[in-house]
């Protein structure tokens, strides 16, 4: 496994660079960085059929800068002098454990101030530059995509937040045995929390600015798909537990041109340090499964990757609004129900069933899909049929 970037590098070039960057946090940056251009493209196609719109935003110009923009500029400069020119002093402490320095106090209080000063000072003297007599209200036109940096940056706090509350009611043994330490803890991250808050947030910036629910779901659909399944990628890669059973069976015939890992992997050099020791390592990361289990986190990317290319691949000649936002709900409350059976999970008895909280969510978002569908396609049409035959006999 390569629990970090530097890890990842070594292996497919022979090349070791020192880069306190995780394998999994990369991975699920780069999902960010790929689900904010298909969002992007996606508002754009949706402006052009007019079915999303520019709206305006009146602005105040040749003002001075206000006492708490510059408060929030000095405290921008303060954590970025603080703690990432604090990184670069402190390079060998930080690259040790990243994610203690980030969440710890350590930093560098002299660049912090410096940074946190010139950011503040910056944001003055560009101000009044433009300073006029009597300041202004203007209006702009902003178009849709160009919310997607502040639904980006919102949607990655919220999500971050829900995933972390979800692990956390998942896990409450674990809470109530050291609740600052799970809650500062950088592993165990639920998707569907993360999903839901995300989600949520999106649609509240979306619908505040003016746009409709349908379009908006079907905007963030396929990248939500690509988002999940480049995200699994790091998991797999990092090895962050999000592995399957243990699996005994030996691989079919039928596969065997594949290689053996895609059936059954030990995970060695997992970033949980799960299992026994390797003899001889002297990593940070020096553990391996004593069996084989099912690289879920594999199966799934592959799935996933290939749903979002279906998606993306007809999203065009879809014009039925919602009916994307359902077909997206079906795949994905199918797709990880029946992955749950071959993970490691917590089970609950709902009604006689066991089933995971994954899969009680699963079957609650593929019921919303299957619901849509019917209303899409049968109730829709029939009471527009009944209100059409009103109109035409009065």
């Amino acid at each position: 496994m390569f629990p970090t970037l530097s890890d990842l590098i070594a292996y497919l070039f022979h090349i070791h660079i020192q880069l306190p960057i995780q394998t999994f946090g990369f991975f699920v940056a780069l999902s960010f960085f790929f689900t904010y251009l298909a969002f992007s493209l996606e508002f754009k196609r949706k402006e052009a059929q007019d079915l999303v719109h520019p709206f305006f935003r009146k602005e105040i110009t040749g003002d001075l800068a206000s006492p708490l923009e510059l408060i929030i500029n000095f405290l921008l400069g303060f954590v970025f002098g603080f703690k990432i020119i604090g990184a670069l002093i402190n390079y060998h402490l930080f690259t040790s454990n990243p994610q203690h320095y980030i969440l710890s106090s350590t930093g560098n209080l002299y660049s912090g101030l410096i940074f946190g000063t010139g950011w503040a000072c910056w944001a003055y003297y560009d101000r009044k530059r433009i300073q006029l007599t009597q300041p202004k209200v203007v209006e702009i036109t902003v178009h849709p995509c160009q919310l997607m940096g502040r639904i980006t940056f919102w949607v990655g706090i919220i999500g971050f937040i829900g995933a972390k509350l979800f692990d956390t009611i998942e896990h409450l043994n674990y809470f109530f045995a050291d609740p600052i330490n799970d809650l500062l803890s950088p592993n165990g991250f639920t998707y569907y929390g993360g999903f839901l808050f995300g989600m949520l947030t999106f649609f509240y910036i979306g619908i505040k600015n003016g746009m409709k629910l349908p379009y908006l779901s079907d905007i963030g659909s396929p990248g939500m798909m690509l988002a999940y399944a480049i995200g699994r990628i790091g998991c797999q890669l990092s090895g962050d537990g999000d592995w399957g059973i243990v699996n005994s069976h030996i691989k079919p015939a039928w596969l065997h041109r594949l290689p053996n890992w895609m059936w059954s992997f030990n995970f060695p050099h997992n970033i949980l340090n799960e299992g026994v020791y390797i003899h001889g390592c002297t990593d940070n990361y020096c553990n391996v499964l004593t069996k084989g289990v099912y690289p879920t986190s594999f199966y799934e990317s592959v799935i996933c990757m290939l749903m979002f290319i279906g998606m993306w691949s007809v999203r065009k000649y879809i014009t039925t609004p919602a009916f994307m936002t359902y077909l997206y709900f079906i795949l994905m409350g199918l797709e990880r129900f029946f992955i749950e059976y071959l993970r490691v999970t917590i089970k609950y008895n709902v009604f006689g069933m066991i089933l995971t909280q994954a899969q009680i969510i699963s079957v609650g978002i593929f019921l919303v899909g299957i619901g849509g569908m019917i209303y899409l396609s049968i109730i829709k049409p029939y009471r527009l049929g009944r209100y059409t035959r009103n109109i035409s006999m009065s």
